[in-house]
């Protein structure tokens, strides 16, 4: 993620993710840092038979996006509209429909996986996070960077998907959590989000007016993921 004529044409036909659009959201207010509650159900993506929704409260949104991740996670069905698309995808959906309705998300550069199996939400640190599916928790990893630690990992096997992992990270966990503890999608809080800013320059930031902060949210088959 850190990292001619008509070969140009190509490129922005297909590729729409390696040019900014203007940002959609204004910079978070001070009333937008107060708790927020719990998000509405919002769907952001499919894998299979088993939806990703909204983890954060909508008001915190500030831009939402999928890369290709590193780490066999699996590829994800965006829901909603590709607000970078390129030219040749905006005059098929133009001629034949469809790529329309929210949310609207932004394709990003990085990895070698599927180009949509890592999904960023971004928000301001600080948001309150919630399950983005009904389970069991897993596993509470912790995430280190450059050596040390920062924020945690929650793992959690979907009731509906047994078969498979979902991985929620860059959070401070709420403490009440352990290994065993059940959630439910959308009114169980996993934690606040943590400021990663002077870690790394965050892709997002690219359609935000913000640093890029975000939950990342990836699907592993339960098999393969190591658990703690």
């Amino acid at each position: 993620m850190l990292t001619i004529v008509t070969v140009t044409l190509l490129v922005t036909a297909f590729g729409g993710g390696d040019h900014p659009a203007p940002a959609l959201t204004a910079p978070a207010s001070a009333s937008r840092l107060l708790p927020a509650g719990p998000p509405a159900f919002e769907p952001l993506a499919k894998v299979g038979a088993l939806t990703i929704e909204l983890p954060v409260n909508q008001s915190r949104i500030t831009a939402i996006g999928y890369y290709a991740a590193d780490d066999g996670a699996l590829g994800l069905t965006p829901l909603g509209t590709q607000a970078n698309q390129g030219l040749l995808k905006r005059l098929a959906h133009a001629i034949f429909g469809g790529g329309s309705g929210s949310p609207h998300w932004y394709l990003l550069p990085g990895g070698t996986g599927p180009s949509t199996s890592a999904l960023d939400v971004g928000a301001p640190p600080g948001t309150d996070v919630y399950a983005p599916v009904s389970g069991t928790i897993v596993g509470i990893e912790k995430v280190i960077l450059d050596g040390a630690v920062h924020g945690q990992r929650v793992d959690i096997q979907p009731t509906s998907a047994p078969s498979l992992v979902v991985s929620v990270e860059n959070m401070a966990v709420d403490p009440s959590l352990s290994v065993g503890s059940s959630v439910t999608q959308g009114s169980s809080k996993l934690g606040e989000l943590i400021d990663l800013s002077k870690l790394e320059r965050q892709s997002l930031a690219r359609y935000t007016n913000d640093a890029g902060n975000h939950v990342l949210i990836e699907v592993h088959p339960a098999a393969t993921l190591a658990l703690g």
